[in-house]
């Protein structure tokens, strides 16, 4: 029998049955079993289950469209990814072109406080199209800055309340490329008002409200702009990361990871590697008397890119077991 279950915005469960020749109490039956093994919440259903074992730490990033498209152009998300496999899931909560105002009204279900499950880390970034400037219509993301700074708070005091262990890491509003912003629209969208005047305001509004709250941040603004020739290198269209701007998100955010005092850490050399004990199986040793363990060959792949180039088979190996 296949068995498909389908939910609906209201939390509502509907039943698609593929057995036809059950009679319909057994169908009813095991429809009952299988709803009572489902925990139901204002916002949604949680199974009690896992879906993929063993469990792991869960980092979920959660923002605008700087997070949506952070697995692409060799973005931030997919090298963290990299850098975690074996030691974290990588949740991505993306919302391209969203403003704070609209993630304080989805945080209940984003981020529900009844899940039996919850984020050790959480990595936000609300702020580009918040300091957008005001449209004449009343429309688009723009935000007036103290409501920003409060819908900011009010998301930093709703994950704090997830649990004692979960940790958050705010990304401050990165500089943007004027020039290219000012030239790239296409008559669909009328003027983009966006200026490093703004973006430096709303950067600055993130970092203070976080120093209050005790909040750990990434200052964007400023990392972006130590990068020579940064408006060419570190956006693909002025505003959204390329893949050199995603190397610099990645080094901010874990140098902020190796220098907090989490416990237990949350830096990747910190924490445990998922099934990292020896096996015969693994690739024998020049002397053939043991096998080499690559359970701990976790490094960023470009850093030996030129070396690997180069070297023999024999020489790689050597390299990655001193990494």
């Amino acid at each position: 029998m296949d068995l498909y279950t389908s939910f609906n915005e209201e939390g509502s469960c509907n039943w698609a049955i593929e057995a036809y020749s059950q009679p319909s109490r057994e169908r009813e039956r095991e429809r009952r079993v299988l709803c009572s093994k489902r925990k139901k919440t204002k916002n949604r259903f949680f199974t009690t289950e896992k879906m993929v074992g063993p469990s792991r730490p869960q980092f979920v990033f959660f923002g605008s469209s700087i997070v949506q498209l952070c697995f692409s152009h060799g973005g931030w998300g997919s090298i963290l990814s990299d850098i975690y496999s074996r030691k974290a899931d990588i949740l991505l909560r993306g919302y391209y072109g969203w403003n704070s105002r609209r993630a304080i009204q989805v945080l209940d279900q984003v981020f529900p406080k009844e899940a039996p499950v919850q984020p050790s880390l959480v990595i936000v970034y609300f702020g580009g199209n918040d300091s957008m400037g005001p449209h004449s219509s009343g429309l688009g993301p723009h935000v007036p800055l103290d409501e920003y700074i409060e819908n900011m708070r009010k998301i930093a005091i709703h994950l704090k309340s997830l649990s004692e262990t979960t940790r958050i890491i705010f990304l401050s509003c990165p500089p943007v490329d004027e020039t290219r912003v000012g030239s790239g629209l296409s008559g669909i969208l009328s003027e983009l008002i966006r200026t490093n005047e703004l973006c430096q305001n709303y950067s600055n509004a993130c970092i203070k409200l976080c120093q209050e709250m005790g909040v750990e941040v990434v200052d964007l603004f400023s990392a972006f702009q130590k990068r020579d020739e940064w408006t060419k290198a570190c956006f693909t269209d002025g505003v959204h990361l390329s893949a050199e701007g995603s190397k610099i998100v990645v080094e901010e955010i874990l140098k902020v990871l190796r220098e907090a005092e989490w416990v237990p850490s949350l830096h990747w050399k910190s924490m445990p590697t998922e099934f990292s004990e020896d096996s015969p199986y693994y690739l024998v040793t020049a002397d053939g008397k043991r096998t080499l363990n690559p359970s701990e060959w976790t490094f960023h792949r470009e850093i030996h890119q030129e070396v690997i180039a180069s070297c023999k088979y024999s020489e790689i190996i050597s390299v990655l077991a001193k990494s």
